[in-house]
């Protein structure tokens, strides 16, 4: 509270006491503050909203606020009847701040959640005690702070029959953090739904988004960027929250662990300035990161590049970002925006996602029509996405000549270097490794499997589980006259393994192929390739 709001507070209490005929104490220039803690236990002092200001053997003198009853002041003098009672009016400021002397508030220790820790016992019990026990707001801020500091992706907040489970996505796995019980979490649920502009009440998904800078108990400040994403379930609803970095130079093409014939593949399509550039794959697997490292690599004066996101991710200096809500049966509202968008003249365009025909069709055309269409796809792979992508839109010459670059990928755990273990692999594993070897379209070396050597996760005092960090699998399907003439003649009739045999013999390597080599090379094992790709 500022001081001119305080004295007004003052100076409304001094002459509401003249009214009532009371005398008036100003708390806020009464230096040191006697502390009388025999009178009266603090469990009173909160229900009668009183404070002993003074006490002696036969006088006590009770700060009351204008809340306090008569009847209040009538029983104490019956209850005190050997010493004099007094009453002076205080101001409700000066009742708290004396209630922070009588009962002062608990020191919150804020437990650091350890990679060594997640999902332990002891862990999860003493991060459970430091959520019970602090405000709602608190609460989200220091989920978001301990994330962060772990790298983990998205924050889970499962509701049980007894309890409420939060967990956090570090490296692709899930790991139990604290448990929490379920009125602590109804309070959790509506501070983040306040916060992301949902309802508590809605007996559908929603989505929604947290941008807030909060400063916690112990002082410390911490930004919250997250997209929030709501179901409700039989016990509740069920929160995740994906954790977004505000730095725009995370988002750069040299950290994406390109290869060499990746990249130069990518920069090639991508400094053209028309045609359709696709990511695909699963939610969580870096789709929008890629699109936005592209983004970042093209933003120059010279551009004018706008984007259509449901909702915006990451905002970026120098790039028009529009922000948009679908809902259901809306879709058409989405392709609508696209095209108002398109007069705007923009050289570079991203879509957020490709969801219906109507936006399948207007992204393709402003791909013909001298823009440069960024967007991301739902398919299990590059080949797999164009053959949904000719189911969306039909067989249409044009079309398929506006596509330039298919680019799908899953993020696998990457083997922490420091304590990996090499070992031998049986026949069954060398077998796998040679048939899918076997398939690598020609112009990649193949790596000899003579002695081979693979690792698998070790163990040290920091790292308990062996990863650190995680690495893409990518696969790059490019258009040739081959492709699209495969394409044009034979358009949905064509199977995703026609295609992906075209482009294998045109020169792409799969995801699968692409992490055995990953495996080969120590940087990932067999079981995280199998996992994550089947």
């Amino acid at each position: 509270m500022s001081q001119d709001a305080r004295l007004d507070e003052e100076q409304s209490t001094s002459r509401r006491a003249r009214i009532l005929g009371m005398n008036y104490f100003d708390t806020s220039v009464a230096g040191e503050k006697p502390l009388f803690k025999d009178v009266m236990p603090n469990s009173e002092l909160y229900k009668l909203r009183l404070i002993p200001l003074r006490a002696d053997a036969h006088h006590v003198n009770f700060g009351v606020t204008t809340t306090t009853s008569q009847q209040t002041m009538s029983g104490l003098r019956q209850r005190y009847q050997d010493q004099q009672i007094t009453f002076s009016l205080i101001s409700d400021t000066g009742f708290k701040e004396y209630m922070k002397l009588y009962d002062p508030p608990k020191q919150v220790v804020y437990q650091d959640i350890e990679l060594t820790t997640a999902g332990t016992d002891e862990l999860i019990k003493q991060v459970s005690a430091t959520l019970e026990q602090v405000r709602a707001d608190d609460m989200l801020g220091y989920l978001v702070q301990q994330a962060h500091k772990l790298v983990a992706s998205d924050i889970h907040l499962e509701n049980q029959t007894h309890q409420a489970r939060i967990r956090f996505r570090i490296d692709g796995v899930l790991h139990p953090v604290a448990v929490i019980s379920p009125e602590k979490c109804r309070i959790l649920i509506s501070a983040i739904a306040s916060a992301a502009n949902v309802s508590t009440a809605a007996n559908e998904a929603q989505q929604g988004h947290i941008a807030q800078h909060v400063k916690m108990a112990d002082g410390a400040e911490v930004d919250i960027n997250l997209r929030v994403e709501t179901v409700p379930a039989i016990n509740g609803m069920d929160i995740v929250m994906r954790l977004f970095n505000l730095r725009q130079d995370m988002y750069n093409l040299d950290k994406l662990g390109l290869s060499q014939k990746e990249r130069a593949v990518l920069d090639e399509i991508i400094k053209k300035p028309t045609g359709l550039v696709l990511a695909v794959g699963p939610t969580g697997s870096g789709k929008t990161t890629t699109l936005y490292s592209i983004l970042n690599s093209l933003n120059s004066p010279e551009r004018k590049i706008i984007t259509i996101e449901d909702p915006v991710e990451y905002q970026f200096e120098g790039i028009t970002q529009i922000s948009i809500t679908t809902k259901g049966g809306e879709e058409s509202h989405f392709a609508d925006k696209l095209r108002a968008v398109l007069r705007l003249d923009p050289d570079i365009v991203m879509i957020g996602e490709i969801r219906d025909m109507d936006t399948a069709k207007t992204a393709l055309q402003a791909a013909l029509t001298g823009h440069l269409v960024l967007s991301t796809f739902h398919a299990g792979s590059a080949s797999a996405a164009l053959t949904r992508m000719m189911d969306v839109i039909g067989e249409n010459p044009l079309f398929v000549s506006a596509i330039r670059l298919v680019m799908a990928q899953r993020l696998v755990r990457k083997l922490d270097d420091n304590s990996k273990q090499a070992y031998e692999p049986d026949q069954v594993a060398l077998d796998h490794i040679q048939k899918v070897i076997a398939t690598l379209p020609e112009g990649i070396e193949r790596p000899s499997l003579e002695g081979l050597k693979l690792y698998k996760p070790g163990k040290t005092a920091d790292n308990p589980y062996g990863y650190r960090g995680q690495v893409a699998l990518r696969e790059q399907f490019t258009m040739n006259p081959e492709i699209t003439k495969l394409l044009q003649g034979q358009g949905s009739k064509l199977s995703t393994e026609q295609l992906e045999e075209a482009a294998i013999k045109a020169g792409m390597t799969t995801m699968l192929q692409d992490g055995i080599l990953k495996t080969i090379a120590g940087q990932t094992t067999l079981e995280e390739v199998y996992r994550v790709i089947g």
